[in-house]
């Protein structure tokens, strides 16, 4: 693939407006830690609600979704649909409560939560387990996507890609703080969705494809459009829609899918101006992650299967790329190969601003974690604020390169996709419960971690033996893990001392409204279910609209319309 001049030159541009956004904000984040990792805590719905949504538009996304497509079918995507019921938890019973909380990182939650030297331990256990090791493996499979797209877009080898997509990050990182990182979201969040939009546009009018119509009508791709499997084949429906629906979403911990909220998506709640704003920007994300965004990668996803019928085929007209990088998430960046010059710039742009957007947040939220919640805490309590602002930069550097080196060593985005899910497997129920249930502890939140990644290296290691000590479908792994590490943490919980009265009674009246614990709960109950409801019809009225059937899709709008009001109604009471 050759790139043109002006193709270059987009690039080139967007390259340039990045560093200039994180050159603007230096000055100010660099001021003290809470403008550098939380930009002051006076940011509006709309900007983090965007941000959100950039952030978890990664690199890898759009190869996952089109790979789950073409091995499953769409509907093997309620794999992440499903965490649908995760993002509206989060908006109408935990956003509020985030943010009243008012501290810096969602780690400090643990020490204003519990007391004692195990609240301290398990805050500065986290914060290296999550901040470092956890934030790696994510943004490893992140590299991972940019190591295939700069083959297929440049020619580049595996480091040449790493070398160059990483330093540019890196550095409007450094500078900027979070939020030189909001600012950037926001432009690359549009380039991102025009660059997605119009190359599927162009993509099903190729000849190959012969536009909308030959696509759905095609018998290879009308396999893989169902929105749901096949209901008498329990081979298929319980590991693609059962496990997700009924255990992975309120189970499991994934990154900006956390049960009661967490991480990065934390981080822009506590950022936000109040509680209203931290509210307006989590159901703007979750509107946007699940209902909006996807269908540019379903179609493309679809057509990829008549130009690209299997893994062979891709080697084939790859023949230069590692074989063992050769997987179905490679389709994508393979589609795009067919686009003209201009929109070709647009794309692979917008894929860049993908993998900077993630790759930003993370190292922004990661150094956070090490600076705010370790360094600060354990090593250096006297620490200023520009020691600890140039130790976020240091740790900053440090995992992008363990993330870049990790990466060489991934094949897949579903690969890395069910290890961060079986490591955070059975660990859900505890984050959703630990603002409800007193006896929750630091040791209970000890046991999960422990135990669920005990747990996921066992199956990743059995997985890897060319003799594996045990056969057992990944979809069963994760459901023995939630079994397992749920059960171990609840026990923890029974057989140990909760958290002394006095903690829990100042937790409560710092975020419950002087412990109003379930204040307007039948009004957060039909909002969380309108929400749940309404996203999903905007989801499949697209759908339904793109695969032209028309009555559907209009049904499915009026049932978001209908759902849509029923919160607004209720929207005074719910912020």
């Amino acid at each position: 693939m050759q790139l043109a001049g002006l193709d270059w030159l987009l690039i080139i541009g967007f390259f340039i407006i990045s560093l200039g956004v994180g050159v603007l904000v230096y000055f100010k984040g660099q001021k003290n830690v809470d403008s550098y990792f939380l930009s002051g805590k006076n940011m509006p719905w709309w900007l983090l609600g965007v941000s959100m949504v950039a952030t978890t538009f990664a690199a890898d996304t759009p190869g996952l979704v089109a790979g789950i497509v073409r091995n499953d079918g769409v509907f093997g995507n309620w794999v992440w649909w499903s965490f649908l019921l995760t993002g509206m938890l989060t908006v109408f019973f935990y956003a509020k409560l985030w943010r009243k909380s008012d501290i810096t990182t969602d780690l400090e939650f643990y020490e204003l939560r519990y007391s004692g030297k195990s609240a301290a331990f398990l805050r500065g256990f986290r914060a290296l387990y999550l901040g470092v090791f956890f934030n790696i493996v994510i943004m490893a499979g992140v590299c991972l996507a940019a190591i295939k797209i700069g083959h297929v877009m440049f020619g580049f080898s595996a480091l040449q890609t790493l070398l160059v997509s990483s330093l540019i990050t890196v550095v409007y990182s450094l500078l900027g703080g979070l939020k030189g990182v909001l600012i950037t979201d926001f432009i690359q969040f549009f380039i991102a969705m025009v660059g997605s939009i119009w190359a599927s546009i162009y993509i099903i009018n190729l000849p190959e494809i012969g536009g909308l119509d030959a696509l759905i009508n095609n018998q290879m791709v009308q396999l893989k459009m169902p929105f749901f499997p096949d209901f008498t084949k329990p081979e298929v429906y319980v590991p693609l829609l059962l496990v997700p629906l009924a255990v992975q979403w309120w189970s499991v911990w994934y990154p900006g899918a956390e049960p009661g909220g967490g991480g990065y998506i934390a981080q822009r709640m506590l950022a936000a101006k109040n509680k209203k704003h931290a509210v307006g920007a989590t159901l703007f994300f979750t509107i946007a992650h699940y209902a909006l965004r996807p269908w540019p990668w379903i179609i493309i996803g679809l057509a990829s299967i008549i130009i690209y019928p299997s893994t062979a085929s891709l080697q084939e007209a790859f023949p230069s790329l590692d074989k063992h990088f050769i997987k179905d998430d490679l389709a994508y960046p393979a589609m795009l190969s067919f686009l003209p010059s201009g929109l070709l710039g647009i794309v692979v742009t917008s894929l860049i601003a993908a993998f900077m957007s993630t790759i930003s947040t993370h190292l922004n939220w990661g150094s956070s974690y090490v600076v705010n919640d370790f360094y600060a805490r354990f090593v250096n309590p006297k620490a200023t604020e520009k020691q600890k602002v140039r130790l976020g930069r240091i740790s900053t550097v440090i995992m992008m390169l363990l993330a870049a080196l990790l990466s060489l060593f991934l094949e897949e985005a579903k690969e890395a996709f069910d290890l961060l899910l079986q490591i955070g497997a059975g660990t859900g129920l505890l984050f959703i419960l630990r603002w409800f249930w007193y006896r929750i502890n630091p040791y209970s939140e000890i046991t999960a971690m422990l135990v669920s990644f005990l747990i996921a290296v066992v199956f990743f290691i059995n997985a890897k033996l060319e003799a594996p000590w045990f056969e057992l479908a990944s979809h069963y792994q994760l459901v023995v893990g939630v079994v397992i590490t749920t059960t171990c943490w609840v026990l923890v919980s029974l057989f140990t001392r909760p958290t002394d009265t006095k903690t829990l009674q100042k937790f409560e009246e710092k975020v419950f409204d002087a412990g109003k614990k379930f204040d307007f709960l039948k009004h957060k109950i039909l909002a969380f279910f309108s929400g749940v409801v309404g996203v999903y019809a905007i989801l499949f009225g697209t759908g339904y609209l793109i695969y032209q059937k028309p009555i559907h899709s209009i049904i499915c709008f009026l049932i978001a319309l209908v759902c849509g009001l029923i919160i607004l109604k209720f929207w005074k009471k719910l912020t």
